[in-house]
C-alpha cells in the first residue's frame, strides 16, 4: 500500500511515525504547508520526498506523485483539490475529531465542549466535495470527563483515537483493495466553525500576516460565503473566525482572515469589489489579537426560558463590573414537542484585573434566581 501523507505539526508527525511501522504500508511523500512544520521536518528526516505547499489552503494535483494508492490527511487545513484525489487509486481519507456528521468544521472539540457533549468520538472519512461530509471509513467513540478541557480531550482521547482508526482502515485497504464507506446521515449534521486562535488546537500564529476584519451585510442570496472564501484563499488568507447568519432576509457577517502581510492590500481590494454585487462591505486592520496581560478570559453560557430583558439585564452587569464582551453568541431554541422556547448565550468575557471570576459568578448568580437561569462561568483555557 503505497500511501501520501498530507498533514503538520505533532499529530501528522506522529501519524507519520506510525504508518511507517505498518506491515505492507510504504510512505510515497509527505505534504505539509511549510518548511519549519513538524511533519516536514519529520518526513526529511526519514528521507521522504517533502512538497510544501505554495498555498496552503489547497493541495493540488502535481503534491502527488506517480503510482499513490491512498492519500492520507492528517491535521491539515488544506483542501486536497479532485486532481490530486485523482492520482490516488482509492482518492483519500482524513481525520475528524468528532463523530461526523457532527461537529463539521475547524474547531470541532471546541464545540464538542462548549455544547456540553457527553460523548465525543473520531470518523475517519472519504475525502470528497464539502468539509468533512464524505461517506465514513471508521469511527469511534469515548467519554468526555467532567470538567475537561478541549485540549485536555484531544491529548487524552481523540489524539489516539485517530492514529489507532487511521492505522486501522490503511491496513482495511491493503488487506481488501478497498476503503469502507457509510455515508453520513445529513440529518444529524452540525457545524463546528471557528471560534478564535487562542482556543484552537493550533501552534503560535505567525507574525508575519495581517488580521482583516470583514464586514458583509445585503440581501442573502446563494453563494456568498463561497464568493469570499474564494477571494481569501486566492491570496492565501486563514479563514480564523467567523460570525455569518440570515436574519429578516438579509445575509449579515463578520469574518476574521489572516493574510500574509504581502498580500493584504490586494486581498482588501478583492473584498471591497464584493460591494457591486449589492453588499455593504467594510474592511478594518488590527495590528494585535493578543489580550493584555491585566485581563482574565473566561466563558459564559446561560441557558433558560426566553423571556425580555435576559440580555439587557446581563450586559448592565457586565458593563457596570468593567467586563468586556470580546463574543457573544445568542439563539432561541423552540422545542418541537412542547412549544417551549430556550433562550441561550454564549460569550467570551474579559475581566478586569480588579474582578474575580468567583466575584462575578456570585453576582450573576442573583440574575439566575430572579430570572429563573441556568448560568455557567469558568476560566478559559488557552
Amino acid at each position: 500500500m503505497k500511501c501520501v501523507l498530507v498533514g503538520s505539526r505533532f499529530f501528522g508527525a506522529t501519524v507519520l511515525e506510525a504508518l511507517r511501522r505498518e506491515e505492507g504500508v510504504e510512505i510515497a511523500g509527505v505534504v505539509a504547508p511549510a518548511e519549519d512544520d513538524r511533519l516536514a521536518i519529520a518526513g526529511r528526516n526519514a528521507g521522504l520526498a517533502v512538497h510544501v505547499l505554495d498555498n496552503p489552503k489547497l493541495v493540488p494535483g502535481d503534491a502527488i506523485p506517480d503510482g499513490v494508492d491512498l492519500i492520507i490527511a492528517a491535521h491539515t487545513h488544506a483542501r486536497v483539490s479532485d486532481d490530486a484525489l485523482a492520482r490516488a487509486r482509492l482518492g483519500g481519507v482524513g481525520y475528524h475529531p468528532s463523530l461526523l456528521p457532527r461537529h463539521r468544521g475547524i474547531a470541532a472539540v471546541e464545540w464538542t465542549i462548549l455544547e456540553g457533549d457527553p460523548i465525543a468520538g473520531g470518523s475517519v472519512y472519504h475525502l470528497s466535495h464539502g468539509w468533512d461530509a464524505g461517506a465514513i471509513a471508521a469511527q469511534d467513540w469515548c467519554f468526555v470527563e467532567k470538567g475537561e478541557t478541549a485540549r485536555e480531550l484531544w491529548e487524552r482521547a481523540l489524539a489516539p483515537m485517530g492514529l489507532s482508526l487511521l492505522t486501522r482502515v490503511v491496513q482495511a485497504a491493503r488487506i481488501d483493495g478497498a476503503l469502507p464507506a457509510e455515508p453520513q446521515d445529513q440529518r444529524f449534521a452540525t457545524k463546528a466553525p471557528m471560534l478564535r486562535k487562542s482556543v484552537v488546537l493550533t501552534e503560535d500564529q505567525s507574525t508575519t500576516t495581517t488580521a482583516l476584519i470583514v464586514t458583509l451585510v445585503g440581501p442573502d442570496r446563494h453563494g456568498i460565503v463561497s464568493q469570499l472564501s474564494e477571494r481569501a484563499q486566492r491570496f492565501g488568507a486563514n479563514w480564523a473566525a467567523s460570525r455569518l447568519t440570515r436574519l429578516a432576509g438579509e445575509f449579515a457577517g463578520t469574518v476574521h482572515l489572516d493574510v500574509p502581510k504581502e498580500r493584504a492590500d490586494a486581498l482588501e481590494a478583492a473584498l471591497r469589489e464584493l460591494s457591486s454585487s449589492g453588499l455593504q462591505v467594510v474592511v478594518a486592520r488590527s495590528a494585535s489579537a493578543s489580550v493584555p496581560a491585566s485581563l482574565r478570559a473566561v466563558e459564559l453560557e446561560l441557558v433558560g426560558d426566553d423571556r425580555i430583558g435576559i440580555v439587557s439585564s446581563l450586559t448592565k452587569i457586565l458593563a457596570e463590573r468593567g467586563v468586556s464582551i470580546e463574543n457573544l453568541h445568542t439563539e432561541i431554541v423552540r422545542s418541537g414537542v412542547t412549544g417551549r422556547q430556550t433562550f441561550k448565550i454564549g460569550a467570551h468575557l474579559l475581566l478586569p484585573a480588579s474582578l474575580s471570576p468567583d466575584a462575578l459568578r456570585q453576582e450573576l448568580g442573583v440574575l439566575a434566581h430572579d430570572m429563573t437561569l441556568d448560568i455557567a462561568l469558568g476560566e478559559r483555557q488557552g
